[in-house]
């Protein structure tokens, strides 16, 4: 007996379990495969474990690289950068980022199986093969490198193939740097800090940008040291039972108040730097409000007990408040550029 078309619609947009088991064998007969209703959903599935790797379902890890890069095309003395140029820095970085998320995971693939956060990771659950990782990191490694030689204005490639080099040992070993340091978030810092350099070569073709530059960089350092730590916080007990190490453990009691004194001395460095290249007074109003930001959020990591979930909202924060401040760069050095 047919049924009638609004029961026909209703099994085509929400399927009761019955018509499940309907569509999937409905075009299987004898000498003929069968047809999977969900076939389409297979595809996808290789797509969306590689974009896991890449952690590109999670933009905010990938934001919070490229902040610092706007902070020094916005800071740089010629004003607001090309759009060309800002195109291929924010795809430079998408891969170097990348990149280092793959590494990692290469390097930690025994020990992610047995940490609550990590656990159900690509390599970890056992949805992308070491050949499959390496490949992508290939991949990633291969169209950083196409935008330090084609992208990037041609007088200022050497500095910055020069300085992609450098960056490559730390981006590839800090994952391993937990088993035999005590501050591996310090490694991770050093690699944000050349997020700074390559935009700031790639502009102006030379590092000599003075205290403001050097103000810029060190406030990167301190600011990722400063929330990297406090990623980690979240993973103590586990970290602490397999064997590895984290500026959140070596710290302890005193994590808190050391990554509060990370995000003061970053406000004001980045202060220094934009006094420096000159801007407008709407600049220290959103300042202020990101500096308050980053008061309020060291203070909540005094409060005991924090669940998990306060870490990566901790974490989330940080690329509002980071970006806050790109904003106020871009507002306040347009009005204070000479016409």
């Amino acid at each position: 007996m047919e049924l009638p078309i609004e029961r026909l619609g209703a099994s085509l947009t929400r399927p009761s379990p019955q018509a499940l088991g309907h569509f999937r064998t409905a075009g299987h007969r004898p000498g003929r495969p069968r047809v999977c209703a969900t076939s389409a959903e297979v595809p996808l599935a290789p797509l969306q474990a590689w974009l896991a790797l890449l952690r590109w379902d999670k933009p905010s890890g990938r934001l919070i690289l490229l902040i610092p890069a706007g902070w020094s095309l916005w800071l740089l003395p010629g004003g607001a950068p090309p759009a060309e140029l800002l195109g291929w820095i924010v795809l430079g970085g998408l891969a170097v980022s990348g990149a280092g998320c793959v590494a990692n995971d290469l390097w930690d693939r025994r020990i992610d199986p047995q940490v609550e956060r990590t656990s159900q990771r690509p390599l970890a659950s056992g949805r992308i093969s070491v050949a499959e990782a390496l490949l992508l990191l290939a991949i990633c490694l291969g169209v950083a490198l196409a935008v330090v030689l084609w992208g990037l204005p041609a007088a200022n490639r050497g500095l910055c193939l020069g300085l992609a080099i450098a960056a490559l040992p730390p981006v590839l070993l800090y994952p391993s740097a937990k088993r035999w340091f005590g501050y591996p978030q310090a490694v991770l810092a050093l690699c944000w800090g050349f997020a700074v350099l390559i935009p700031w070569a790639a502009a102006r073709g030379t590092l000599s940008g003075g205290w403001p530059l050097a103000a810029l960089w060190l406030a990167t350092l301190l600011w990722t040291f400063g929330f990297d730590t406090v990623y980690a916080m979240s993973d103590r007990d586990d970290d602490r039972r397999v064997g590895v190490r984290s500026s959140a453990l070596s710290l302890g009691d005193q994590a808190p108040l050391v990554v509060g004194c990370c995000y003061g001395a970053a406000a004001l460095l980045l202060a220094w730097a934009a006094a420096a290249q000159g801007v407008t007074p709407l600049f220290w109003l959103l300042w202020l409000l990101a500096g308050a930001g980053w008061l309020r959020e060291a203070l909540r990591l005094q409060q005991p007990q924090l669940p998990r979930s306060a870490f990566a909202r901790h974490f989330r924060h940080q690329v509002w408040l980071g970006a806050l401040l790109l904003l106020a760069l871009v507002i306040g050095r347009s009005g204070a550029l000479p016409t």
